[in-house]
């Protein structure tokens, strides 16, 4: 007869409170709005497109690793598009680009998110950790979505004559 496998203790899964915690007050503001946005645009999940979108609004830091004023209006203008044809396709389709590992609802408390928002963020508070900080900011967010090659919100770099790859070596650099 096999002996059972040893039980490993598992972590207690994180609530969507102990991540609020683990956020700035700007990114927990950036969050807070992407929420709001999603649910303004009828959108079932915050995506990693309405998580751009509110850091380039709320987060100067953000704004100004982005670079120039022209470059960060062309980013606005096509996430700005979204709800009046640029990003209808999207619309009732879940992203999850499937790059990043995801943080599940009961891992991580995030309900309402898409699998590559939820993702992102979990990796923005590893980030934070590893930098030895107790507290995500948004330049971590947009380092991790910025990794993201699939994800909405690398598409709208893209699309904006942004390359990630070099977004992602000025927030190194940062």
């Amino acid at each position: 007869m096999q002996s059972p496998a040893p039980r490993v203790p598992r972590r207690p899964a994180a609530t969507r409170t102990d991540i609020d915690a683990r956020l700035t007050v700007e990114l927990a503001s950036v969050v807070a709005g992407a929420r709001r946005r999603a649910l303004r645009d009828g959108d079932r999940q915050v995506d990693t497109a309405h998580l751009l979108h509110s850091l380039i609004e709320s987060d100067a830091e953000v704004r100004t690793t982005l670079g120039d004023g022209p470059q960060v209006a062309r980013v606005l203008g096509y996430l700005v598009q979204r709800s009046i044809g640029y990003g209808l396709r999207w619309q009732g389709s879940v992203e999850d680009s499937g790059t990043l590992p995801v943080v599940r609802e009961t891992d991580g408390g995030l309900s309402g998110w898409s699998p590559a928002a939820a993702a992102a963020m979990g990796a923005a508070l590893e980030r934070a950790e590893l930098r030895g900080e107790a507290r995500a900011a948004g330049i971590d967010l947009l380092a991790c979505l910025a990794v993201d090659r699939e994800c909405r919100a690398v598409e709208v770099l893209r699309r904006a004559g942004m390359d990630p790859a070099v977004l992602g070596g000025r927030i190194a650099a940062g």
